[in-house]
Parts: C-alpha cells; sequence; structure tokens
C-alpha cells in the first residue's frame, strides 16, 4: 500500500478551487479531504476535481457553513455520515478505500470565543462533540486499518500555539479541550501522525488567523489540524508535512494549510 493524503480546511470549496488546484499539481496526493467546504452537495464543483483524476466523491454539505469532503483517486467502497450531539451539521463522513483503510474525515465545532460551557452553548456543544467521539470510538476496538483526519480545532501540545501560557484561556488551548481531546485520542489507540516526525518541542502550526497584520512575521499560529492513524498503520508512516507556504498563496488563502502524509 502506498497512498499520500491531505486534509485541509479549505474556507469555501468554491471561493478557493484555483488554490486546490494549485496544491493538487505541486503535491499530487492521492486523497483530500476537506472541511468547512461551505456548499450543498447539488453546488460542490465535482467537475474540478474529475479533471484532476478525482473520480470518487464523498460530500455533505450545507450552505455557508460546515460541510466535509472527501475526493479520491482510490474508489471507494462503503460510505457513510456520522452526526454528533444531536444535529445533522455536516461535520463527520467516512470511506472504505480500496487498500482497505477505513478514512473518517471531521471537523470539529470551533468552540465561540467564552471557554465557559455555562455561558457558552458552543462551547459546550464541542466538549459534547470531543466526549461523544469519545465514547463511540472506545467501543471500536477491532484490528481495522483506519485514518482519522481534520480540523479538530484543539492545538493539544505546549508547542502546538505560540505562546502556551497566554493561550491556556483561549478556546482551542485550555485545559479542559486537550482532556478530552486526549480522552478521544486514546479511546481508540490514535497514533498523531505529524508528531511522530516532527518532536513535540518543536513549534508546529497549521493556523494562522485571519487578524493579525502579518501572519508570516507574527507567527502566531496553532496546530488545528491533525491527522491519526492506528497503531498498525504507523509503522507504515512514511513522511508528514503541514504546507505553510499555502496560507500565502493568492488570492484570498484559507486560514488553515494542508496537512500531508504518506504512507507505504
Amino acid at each position: 500500500m502506498r497512498m499520500r493524503l491531505a486534509t485541509w480546511n479549505i474556507n469555501s470549496v468554491r471561493l478557493r478551487i484555483g488554490l486546490v488546484e494549485r496544491f493538487i499539481d505541486e503535491q499530487n496526493p492521492d486523497v483530500i479531504c476537506l472541511q468547512e467546504t461551505k456548499v450543498v452537495d447539488e453546488l460542490f464543483p465535482r467537475e474540478a476535481f474529475t479533471a484532476k483524476g478525482y473520480k470518487h466523491h464523498h460530500v455533505n454539505g450545507m450552505k455557508s457553513y460546515n460541510g466535509v469532503a472527501i475526493l479520491s483517486r482510490l474508489p471507494f467502497g462503503k460510505t457513510g455520515v456520522h452526526n454528533w450531539q444531536g444535529r445533522e451539521d455536516c461535520r463527520h463522513i467516512f470511506a472504505e478505500l480500496s487498500n482497505g483503510v477505513e478514512l473518517h474525515n471531521v471537523y470539529v465545532p470551533a468552540g465561540g470565543d467564552i471557554p465557559d460551557p455555562v455561558v457558552n452553548p458552543k462551547f459546550a456543544h464541542k466538549l459534547g462533540f470531543m466526549d461523544e467521539q469519545a465514547a463511540w470510538w472506545a467501543e471500536r476496538k477491532d484490528k481495522k486499518l483506519r485514518i482519522l483526519v481534520g480540523d479538530l480545532n484543539v492545538a493539544p501540545l505546549e508547542h502546538d500555539v505560540w505562546s502556551h501560557k497566554q493561550l491556556l484561556d483561549v478556546v482551542s488551548h485550555t485545559p479542559v479541550e486537550v482532556e478530552k481531546f486526549t480522552a478521544w485520542q486514546t479511546a481508540h489507540d490514535w497514533v498523531d501522525s505529524v508528531r511522530a516526525f516532527v518532536p513535540p518541542t518543536d513549534k508546529l502550526y497549521s493556523w494562522w488567523s485571519y487578524r493579525a497584520g502579518d501572519w508570516n512575521i507574527s507567527n502566531r499560529g496553532r496546530r488545528l489540524d491533525h491527522v491519526w492513524v492506528t497503531p498498525d498503520l504507523a509503522p507504515m508512516l512514511k513522511s508528514a508535512k503541514i504546507l505553510r507556504a499555502a496560507r500565502g498563496w493568492e488570492p484570498k488563502p484559507s486560514d488553515h494549510v494542508p496537512v500531508v502524509v504518506e504512507i507505504s
């Protein structure tokens, strides 16, 4: 098995389809997982992906918000949608690839600005989402080869953010989020593919805010985008990278950049 897999919160696939095409030309992934596609299924730009060789599509989207998609050169078997917290809000799809891997594409709620579930329903939704994921995955202890990717909206490690101390009370790096994120990760013994190659002592980001005057100079980033694999796949990991340069692509870059993992 050899596969190059990419995940990217594209922040509107129709607005940034030109950047996706550039990414494909430069990185040539076999499978692309997108989050925050922001388009209903019937208007998803399938033709652009088919023209690049991605003939297999699994999309689940809604107008203006959320949305996830798997575009693949590898054929699909079974596909499906999972809903969490009693909402059908287009945040989790899966596909069984022809190489035997069950691929999950997940977009975790951002959680709003106030890290208090009592006064902020968005934050409560985020915490509940991760709790449900952890409980669900804990029940799946078979040896199936699985990959989970997506904008998981948590930067769990000290060096996954530009300042651990200053962001401890900022949504995405609070202790309660990290606790629930870690419980979800350990529930299925997920392996962090990127940190398998980059030690936890190294700063590493996949997101830079639009609010920064110059994102590149200030470099106040967070690692919100992840690729997890099951333990039996971990020895097959060949490489992992975060495409930082894509944050500066024009016109109108996403605030997230692609994460690319190669399995061989």
